[in-house]
């Protein structure tokens, strides 16, 4: 799901650039705003679990390979301005260390993962809730609301590709950027994500969530509480064993992330230019797809070199986390800083 550069043109890119600045800087607000240290604690776990997800790789029909965002569960536990920072920064990070997603494209992929899934998973999760009976509506609402969300951001990126063929071509008709319009976007990125990744992301989200309704429900953003006296009930000692219990599930995840190198196959849309005519069939490579922006990553498709891809991944993985931990204590200190001068009038 993450766009590489030079597959959708600049000035496409940049549309989604426009619409993503005022939205990062409205969710950056709002949770420097409202948040609290301990909230802040959990979104750094938060974007650190989403960029891990996204290393799982999983095979999908048609031999390729997709994955999980975590966006749904964010939104739900923290609210979706949460989970468009978290993810957004979780892109970012992807995007420059490791060269998965593109610079041009960030605008693009951020809307589509960091906007479009958590806004609308969370929209549909407070829908369902409303309306479904008691007793599974819960955890319905929960799969439902990663399900929809994720697939909806698949739907976002075949359009986005789809379009490109159309707009930007030679006058023979060679597409410029990526060359397959919509008969063939669509379905190619719905099918997978319909059948595997949007399972992924659903159950996921359930069992996240009904994790920390369980250990921790005061940190569960209020609209998603099962109720004010369960929230109230949860005391210091279990915000420190859910933060304790975060940290060592994402260190273990990190441990396991190699078992994304086991799905054989790229995803759909994320192909290299060196390979671009043997796994489309194309007789050609798009001009700017062949000649186009290239940005070095320091550590290309989470690999080191002179190391095995296992030891890589994970200490890609290690990586990862630590700089996520670092950009958020960095934010906790800037939302700290803002309650001290409130406090002081």
């Amino acid at each position: 799901m993450h766009i590489p550069d030079n597959f959708i043109s600049p000035s496409t890119g940049g549309v989604f650039w426009v619409i993503m600045i005022p939205v990062w800087a409205l969710c950056l607000r709002s949770v420097i705003r409202e948040a609290t240290p301990a909230k802040m604690s959990y979104l750094g776990a938060g974007a650190a679990f989403s960029f891990l997800i996204m290393m799982f790789n999983v095979p999908t029909p048609g031999g390729t390979t997709a994955h999980g965002v975590g966006g749904a569960l964010i939104a739900i536990l923290l609210g979706p301005q949460y989970a468009a920072v978290a993810v957004s920064v979780a892109l970012l990070l992807q995007a420059l260390l490791f060269g998965d997603g593109g610079l041009i494209t960030l605008g693009a992929n951020c809307f589509n993962m960091a906007f479009v899934l958590p806004f609308t998973a969370y929209g549909l999760y407070r829908l369902l809730r409303r309306l479904l009976p008691s007793g599974w509506k819960e955890r319905v609402a929960e799969f439902v609301s990663g399900y929809v969300g994720i697939m909806l951001a698949a739907l976002c990126v075949a359009l986005e590709l789809g379009v490109q063929p159309l707009l930007f071509h030679t006058d023979s008709g060679q597409a410029l950027y990526f060359p397959f319009t919509f008969a063939v976007t669509i379905p190619a990125m719905l099918i997978p994500h319909l059948a595997v990744a949007s399972v992924v992301e659903g159950l996921i989200t359930v069992v996240v969530v009904e994790f920390v309704r369980r250990t921790a429900p005061d940190v569960i953003e209020p609209f998603a509480r099962v109720s004010e006296t369960s929230a109230s009930s949860a005391g210091s000692a279990a915000h420190a064993g859910l933060r304790r219990s975060a940290w060592i599930a994402l260190g273990v995840v990190a441990l396991l992330s190699p078992i994304g190198l086991l799905a054989t196959g790229d995803a759909w849309g994320e192909w290299g230019a060196e390979d671009f005519m043997s796994a489309t069939g194309l007789d050609y490579v798009p001009q700017y797809i062949a000649d186009g922006f290239t940005w070095n990553a320091l550590l290309p498709d989470y690999s080191l070199a002179g190391l095995p891809d296992v030891v890589g991944y994970i200490l890609s993985a290690v990586i990862g986390i630590a700089v996520l931990t670092i950009v958020f204590r960095l934010l906790a200190l800037a939302v700290h800083d803002r309650h001290t001068a409130i406090a002081r009038g």
